[in-house]
């Protein structure tokens, strides 16, 4: 694979570790861009893959990425050759680029073609991971979701789904993605149908209803509570910790911001740090993504603005520290509402400013009400829209369950608690 005069093997190298414990070396070489740091990690992250530490360098035109990762427990099956295409396939392909691809983004480029995935069944317990775990392995990205139970216990999903590898057009990707979901449904799947989605797509976004204003609120609130505060002392042996320490120093470097960061270690941690300053226009000259310390991280970033300049208005440093800290506090929100008779658990995520939304939100929550035993009567994905950004939002209407009365409370905060504490990879 060529790319503008280089092969792809010079753009990014993944090394195996010497012994099996040992983490793998991602290492990407290539002309830098705003924001590549961000696309790396959201790679990495859809592959199940945690980042145990980092180092970034760029002098503007050419940057130069080190992270060590190692497979989540349930990714022990990690398809590396596509990691690697994935990964090349957000490199700027030679130096030209960085003058030419600086205002441009990801949802400049041609949008993904969505496939409709549209299959029936018999319901039970962890079917809908059951079946979000194969799309994983298969590459596939689900865009939206409408699940429903009928009153014979049976299941009709509709998933609509973009093709990491684009292939879904050929017959024998959609033929062996459908002989991949009969395997692990069995004799209970009734039809299994694939093809390119029609106007059911638009239907299914706007007739998504929006969560209601107490709901909302409680949501998608930009405020530090106490309560929120303290969330992360649902992790264990960190009950004292406090809100994430963000510092900004001006002094150590001529040119450039030293934004220091510590904070406790978390799921998909760097890839909030550098979504975040993606979408406030940071630039990153030099950073350290360190080991953790007994359950801490500590990440050192000499930054830039856009322009070029340190970061010194009063004002923008208040507001980037905020924002790095509520994102690193509270990436995703997780709550559990009544809708009519019905118990309703909500799950949001900020997009980024391109488009694109958080990876494996779908397959973690599914995941947690699997092993709590909790079966979902309708599942949906939508997006909503408030004064300062977009969101991911994910409703899942629960079934009542011997084990989790969905009238108590106590119960409540144990689904709340487990489907954050999978989310956050505590």
């Amino acid at each position: 694979m060529k790319s503008m005069g280089f092969s792809s093997d010079d753009v990014v190298l993944i090394e195996k570790g010497n012994k099996p414990e040992e983490p793998y070396v991602i290492t990407v070489n290539c002309p830098d861009k705003t924001g590549l740091g961000c696309d790396l990690c959201r790679i990495i992250l859809d592959f199940g893959l945690s980042i145990s530490k980092g180092d970034v360098s760029t002098d503007g035109k050419w940057c130069y990425v080190v992270l060590w990762v190692i497979p989540h427990s349930f990714s022990s099956n990690i398809r590396w050759a596509s990691l690697k295409d994935q990964l090349v396939s957000v490199c700027p392909s030679n130096s030209a680029s960085f003058y030419f691809n600086q205002q441009s983004d990801s949802k400049s480029s041609s949008s993904p073609l969505v496939y409709l995935l549209k299959f029936c069944c018999l319901d039970r317990k962890g079917l809908l991971h059951d079946v979000t775990k194969v799309l994983c392995e298969l590459e596939l990205t689900i865009q939206r979701v409408k699940v429903m139970t009928t009153p014979d216990d049976k299941v009709m999903d509709m998933f609509f789904v973009t093709d990491n590898l684009e292939l879904l057009h050929t017959k024998k990707r959609r033929e062996d993605t459908c002989r991949s979901l009969y395997a692990i449904l069995g004799d209970s799947c009734i039809s299994c149908d694939l093809q390119l989605s029609g106007p059911e797509y638009e239907a299914l976004q706007q007739g998504m209803s929006s969560p209601p204003p107490t709901v909302a609120e409680e949501l998608f609130c930009c405020e530090l509570s106490e309560k929120e505060n303290l969330s992360h002392a649902l992790t264990p042996d960190l009950n004292k910790l406090k809100s994430p320490s963000v510092t900004i120093d001006n002094s150590l470097s001529p040119a450039h911001t030293l934004l220091q960061i510590h904070c406790v270690d978390q799921k998909g941690l760097l890839y909030d740090i550098m979504r975040t300053l993606k979408d406030c226009n940071i630039q990153i000259a030099y950073g350290r993504f360190s080991s953790i310390t007994k359950g801490f991280r500590d990440v050192d970033l000499f930054i830039q603005q856009k322009d070029g300049k340190k970061l010194l208005d009063s004002e923008k440093q208040s507001s980037l520290c905020f924002r790095l800290k509520v994102e690193m506090l509270h990436p995703l929100r997780v709550i559990i509402s009544n809708r009519g008779p019905d118990t309703e658990l909500l799950v949001a995520n900020p997009v980024e400013i391109c488009g694109k939304g958080r990876p494996r939100v779908f397959y973690d929550v599914t995941l947690a009400l699997k092993v709590l035993g909790i079966c979902i009567f309708s599942a949906e994905i939508g997006r909503n829209l408030t004064s300062d950004r977009q969101w991911e939002v994910y409703r899942f209407l629960l079934d009542e369950s011997h084990e989790f009365p969905l009238t108590n409370n106590r119960a409540k905060n144990q689904i709340v608690d487990k489907v954050r504490r999978t989310l956050m990879g505590w």
